[in-house]
């Protein structure tokens, strides 16, 4: 009986190629956006860790320096010690590649005879001379794949540019090492002895680092750590290596709910299908219990259905999400090389748990979204089985039972959105409970508004215009999942517009607020969004004195140790008054100012790094300062748009009070009355000369450039957002393509009782574009709901960033013509399949 069951299975599937095809698409777009987005930014991590991993070698622990870097003096009086470690100085810092490549590469400065605990870099299968190292100034080695892509042989110079500074770097060998983690992290690695280094990054003198080997544990580091000087700090490694998982976290967990929308809206495609499948084949499954088949065997035949569905649509979509993620990877790479760190990506990372996951969640999802039809095949009588009506009956009847369900829903998810807590599940829980409980709204509501309406369309388009309408509610068991597979994708796409859209008006608001100055001065950096490069010695004065300049301030962004975790530090000698376009969070502006600046021991946090940390003002600090660590206290939160993972600001007398550093990382000058800012900005550039290489750019030009870094972030998301419809779109499709085929005997007598073919279309299309403007009509309130979710709950748990929620109007507008679009779009094929149909065909019986 089972293989009897089995091939009638197959032969349904096989006997409807169109729908079985949209279904399988559906799937596999779903779980192709899951697996793209979890591949991609699974190897840009993995890229950046592999290559830190290399780098940093077998070393246990690290002495850091600070702001200034840690004097060669350091490790000569470790070395000096009875019971020194193993040691290895290192001087590390990243270059990029001139000319049209701009390829950001870490240049690497070792001090061979000291590397062998610690890194091995396979030198055997050098092409070159290696040993030129040691004996010719500014010669690195490299990777032979990252030569090739740059198109440099062994012998070659090869230019490179370090904080606008033009330095030439002379290629003496080329490396292939055997295994694979060495050559990957190559990729991205050129490597010198430390001299060099120290001249190319201009680090004179300095170290960034000395690793360590301490297999003596805790009580050996306890040792050393009571001997260093003041600024110089003992770390663990693996304590360094969380802090890039921490930062990038939220980004991550945003993108995985979002790709997971996808496949929600696959479910419903998926549901959508297994219950038409179902509707059809209700003669069949009647006569089926009648000759002695168990409801068992009926159950398992549906899912057996969904699970050959599954498993096809699963495989073809990571297939397909491999593929996407090729594409993808780009675009990831290039948010966090905006956003947090630099890293190369130079190859798709394949990891089996990824994959694996995929797999999971296609089968499983499928599995889930037939349990419904599966079922209703199941509990049917043979009696009931054989009446069409009686499914049609059944959702009528079930409708309002649906309704009461979904604000049941609704209300615990507004419980789970309420719940005061920082963790994120609860909250995206919260969110699909929203979704899911206004998708059981569904049924009811249009059950409402198409007999509502159908008297308007009648007197709008005569007879068709009530048949339409009364077509949308006589199959409501399937119009109804198409029309909230198509509300949700709508709604996500006007929440997720309105959450960016307020975003990116509370940024343009701060960046007027922040960036009052007319022309602003810098190195270029390498990631866009941290400023962390210096002007050379002296250049700072010289541009503050160029004619037309009435007033200026500077800035000097470094790298911190605050608590346990590398944090930016701002430090900030405003122009008279400027500092005043500050916000904070709580408490008078003046009185703020008047205790950061009355005070070495006070600095201010960004409304980030407090969330994070769980920081409020008065709270104490422990900052890594070159004498030593100090406890600052924390005299206000400040509103800051420019770092997610948070910073750290204090004037900058203070910072001169507690740390050798004198250099500038930027400039803001103040144009004089009646000063031209473009000839300022030509007049500046002119000063500076070519010594350094500088970005000069006037208030409107940098604002654009914030704006565009901003824009980039959000790139993804909106890829996303069109898949996401795309599913959707496809779900409509399949939904049309069901009632075309159902309904094909009820148009057929149609046609043969007069109705011509144009006639036949316009009431299709007809009930295509009600079924559209529901859908928008749906999406609208939803998609309200969900941006204020985006805004107020997930990016407040994401990031503790304070954003307002606008309603643009625009963002509203466009919910309902793309609604409106896509099903118009969905119904064309279906349309013109039903107009060209032979109705003495449809009339027959099987």
């Amino acid at each position: 009986m089972k293989a009897l069951l089995a091939r009638s299975s197959l032969r349904h599937l096989g006997g409807h190629p169109w729908l079985t095809a949209l279904s399988l698409l559906g799937i596999a777009m779903g779980v192709a956006v899951v697996v793209s987005i979890d591949l991609a930014s699974g190897s840009a991590l993995r890229a950046f860790e592999q290559s830190t991993d290399v780098v940093a070698g077998k070393a246990t622990h690290q002495i850091v320096g600070g702001t200034s870097g840690l004097p060669e003096g350091v490790y000569t009086a470790l070395k000096l010690r009875p019971d020194a470690p193993a040691a290895a100085p290192v001087v590390q810092g990243f270059v990029q590649v001139e000319g049209g490549n701009q390829r950001t590469l870490t240049l690497l400065g070792l001090d061979p005879f000291a590397e062998a605990p610690f890194r091995d870099f396979s030198t055997g299968n050098a092409v070159g001379d290696v040993g030129a190292l040691l004996t010719k100034p500014g010669t690195v080695v490299m990777g032979a794949k990252t030569a090739r892509a740059l198109g440099v042989k062994a012998g070659d110079t090869l230019p490179v540019m370090v904080s606008g500074l033009r330095k030439e770097l002379h290629v003496s060998a080329l490396l292939s090492p055997a295994q694979e983690a060495t050559e990957r992290a190559l990729e991205s690695l050129v490597i010198s002895d430390l001299s060099t280094a120290q001249e190319v990054l201009e680090q004179q003198g300095k170290l960034t680092r000395v690793d360590l080997s301490l297999p003596g544990g805790e009580a050996q580091a306890e040792r050393l750590r009571a001997a260093l000087p003041p600024g110089a700090e003992l770390v663990q490694t693996s304590g360094r290596a969380g802090t890039v998982e921490q930062m990038t976290r939220a980004f991550r967990t945003n993108l995985t709910a979002l790709s997971l929308l996808a496949l929600v809206v696959g479910m419903f495609l998926i549901y959508n299908t297994m219950t038409f499948s179902v509707v059809q084949r209700r003669g069949m499954l009647g006569r089926l219990r009648a000759v002695g088949v168990t409801r068992g065997e009926l159950f398992g035949l549906v899912l057996g259905e969904a699970l050959v569905l599954g498993v096809v649509g699963t495989t073809a979509g990571l297939l397909l999400g491999i593929l996407m993620a090729s594409g993808l990877v780009g675009l990831i790479t290039r948010t966090i090389n905006d956003l947090y760190f630099v890293v190369n990506v130079r190859r798709l990372s394949l990891e089996p748990f990824t994959l694996i996951k995929g797999l999971g969640l296609g089968l499983g999802a499928t599995v889930l979204a037939a349990l419904v039809p599966a079922w209703e095949a199941a509990r049917a009588t043979p009696v009931t089985a054989l009446r069409r009506s009686t499914e049609e009956d059944v959702s009528h009847r079930r409708a309002p039972q649906r309704a009461l369900l979904g604000l049941g829903l609704l209300a615990v998810s507004v419980g789970l959105l309420a719940w005061p807590t920082q963790a994120l599940p609860p909250a995206y829980a919260g969110l699909f409970g929203v979704m899911m409980g206004t998708a059981l709204l569904v049924p009811w509501v249009t059950e409402k508004l198409t007999l509502a309406a159908a008297w308007p369309l009648g007197a709008l388009f005569g007879p068709l215009g009530r048949m339409a309408a009364r077509g949308v509610t006589a199959s409501l068991s399937r119009t109804a999942v198409a029309l909230a597979a198509l509300m949700v994708a709508v709604a996500t796409t006007v929440g997720v517009g309105l959450m960016v859209s307020s975003f990116r008006g509370t940024v343009v608001a701060w960046l007027e607020s922040a960036l009052q100055a007319d022309v602003f001065v810098s190195p270029p950096s390498l990631v866009a969004r941290r400023g962390d490069s210096a002007m050379v010695p002296g250049l700072a004065e010289k541009l503050r004195a160029t004619p037309g300049v009435a007033a200026s301030g500077s800035i000097r962004v470094v790298h911190v140790r605050v608590g346990e975790v590398d944090t930016d530090l701002l430090a900030i000698d405003f122009a008279e008054g400027q500092e005043r376009s500050y916000r904070f969070k709580e408490g008078r502006t003046e009185d703020i100012w008047r205790q950061v600046n009355a005070s070495p021991d006070m600095l201010l946090v960004s409304e980030p790094f407090a969330f994070h940390r769980k920081v409020r003002a008065g709270d104490t600090l422990r900052v890594s300062t070159d004498q030593g660590p100090h406890d600052f206290r924390v005299a206000g939160v400040y509103f800051d748009y420019g770092s997610d993972v948070g910073t750290v600001m204090m004037p900058r007398a203070t910072y001169d009070h507690w740390y050798a550093d004198r250099s500038v990382t930027g400039l803001s000058l103040y144009a004089a009355p009646g000063q031209d800012v473009d000839e300022l900005v030509s007049r500046v550039r002119d000063r500076a000369g070519g010594a350094q290489a500088l970005n000069v750019r006037a208030n409107k030009v940098l604002r654009q450039t914030s704006l565009e870094v901003f824009d980039r972030t959000f790139t993804i998301t909106q890829v996303l957002r069109l898949l996401a419809i795309g599913v959707a779109f496809v779900g409509v499709l399949s939904a049309l393509m069901s009632l075309q085929l159902e309904r094909a005997r009820e148009f057929a007598v149609l046609r043969a009782t007069g109705l011509t073919p144009g006639q036949l279309w316009g009431m299709v299309s007809l009930q295509t574009g009600l079924l559209g403007l529901l859908a928008g009509l749906f999406s609208i309130p939803l998609g309200l709901a969900l941006a204020y979710v985006l805004v107020h709950v997930i990016n407040q748990r994401s990031f503790g960033w304070t954003l307002q929620l606008v309603v643009a109007p625009g963002v509203v507008g466009q919910a309902m013509v793309l609604a409106l679009v896509a099903a118009a779009l969905a119904g064309l094929y279906p349309a013109w399949r039903m107009a060209r149909a032979n109705p003495a065909m449809a009339l027959r019986e099987e």
